[in-house]
């Protein structure tokens, strides 16, 4: 584990000390926690900018050309103007209604 000094701007300080109470964790456990999201953020980001850079227009369309060029099922066609429940089969939409 590292010590890290740290100068934060007064105000930040108190909302950063407000958050910890609110979640009932220390004011260093709600940083580690921020700091982990970051990097994982970057992190991914820099993961799917070397895929991206890997990635071929012309090999995506030639395997996009080999998708049968056929109309969805029913159950996977889009429902323009309806509500999204009204997509849902009525015993299927009851069911889940009471499961909430």
């Amino acid at each position: 584990m590292s010590t890290l000094s740290l100068r934060l701007p007064e105000s930040l300080h108190r909302e950063l000390r407000d958050l910890a109470r609110r979640e009932g964790v220390s004011i260093n456990q709600v940083i580690s926690s921020a700091v982990g999201e970051k990097v994982a953020s970057l992190k991914t980001l820099d993961y799917l900018r070397e895929r991206a850079r890997r990635g071929s227009r012309a090999r995506f369309e030639r395997i996009l050309a080999k998708v049968p060029d056929v109309e969805p099922e029913l159950a996977d066609r889009l429902q323009s103007k309806a509500p999204k429940s009204a997509m849902i089969p009525r015993r299927a939409r009851s069911g889940r209604e009471r499961n909430r």
